[in-house]
């Protein structure tokens, strides 16, 4: 079984995050220990040099592989390039063994809040899930910015601009889950045979009504994916059982 922890929004900086929920994060998480972390964005909260380089001390007290991209936030203020310094590749595909692929896209904007993939980046995804479609791979694809909007969130400002053609491909391409950020609360979709799971709030002060922060965990068997929803401290249960596509 592969075990992924799928954090997001950690809104890292002077005011915007909570410490102590972050450390306790970090310390329940690496007792999972999970085969990977995905990060999906607003590591920071303004994008600031100084707040990346605060970021980092944390996210190197995770034990597991991490594997970030960033968020509109992450991208304010130079943060883009920052990210590329000091986190990493800000668009990347990852492989474990022959047959699990991981893709991770940038759908930030220096300083925007909306998403955009692009087409250069799209073309970049359809090649990548042809040859997960060919072997067929269990694939996981990551965004920050969410690809259907997510309920109990407010007004619609922000979702993906050209989310129907990045849907399109990611359903075509029998994409097995597809994990997002930026609203601050947990939620599934399932569309055709595709799992669209939304993370909470890692540890930022942002939370909508009762939501606490929280994070997600997948446990891939051969046969099933099972979502659990982690509030930090607090109660975990069970999110979400679904069958997997490529049998």
């Amino acid at each position: 079984m592969t075990v992924v922890a799928h954090i997001s929004d950690l809104h890292i900086s002077k005011a915007s995050f909570d410490e102590e929920i972050l450390l306790k994060a970090i310390s329940e998480i690496n007792h999972l220990q999970p085969d990977m972390i995905i990060l999906t964005g607003d590591i920071t909260d303004n994008g600031y040099y100084k707040e990346f380089q605060q970021a980092t001390r944390y996210l190197q007290m995770f034990e597991a592989p991490l594997f970030a991209i960033p968020g509109n936030h992450d991208s304010r203020n130079l943060g883009y390039l920052t990210f590329e310094e000091l986190i990493g590749e800000r668009s990347w595909k990852l492989t474990m063994g022959e047959d699990f692929t991981v893709i991770g896209l940038d759908s930030s904007s220096p300083d925007e809040n909306r998403g955009h993939i692009g087409r250069p980046q799209h073309m970049w995804l359809e090649h990548q899930l042809d040859e997960c479609v060919i072997n067929e791979n269990f694939s996981i694809v990551a965004l920050h910015h969410h690809v259907i909007s997510i309920p109990e969130t407010g007004r619609e400002r922000n979702v993906l601009s050209d989310s129907g053609d990045i849907l399109k491909t990611l359903t075509t391409h029998e994409v097995d889950l597809i994990l997002s950020g930026h609203k601050h609360v947990p939620n599934i979709w399932r569309i055709n045979d595709t799992v669209v799971v939304n993370a909470g709030s890692l540890c930022s002060d942002k939370l909508r009504g009762k939501n606490l922060n929280s994070y997600n965990v997948y446990n891939i068997s051969e046969y099933e994916i099972e979502i659990y929803l982690n509030n930090v401290g607090g109660e975990k249960f069970l999110f979400g059982k679904y069958p997997r596509n490529k049998l």
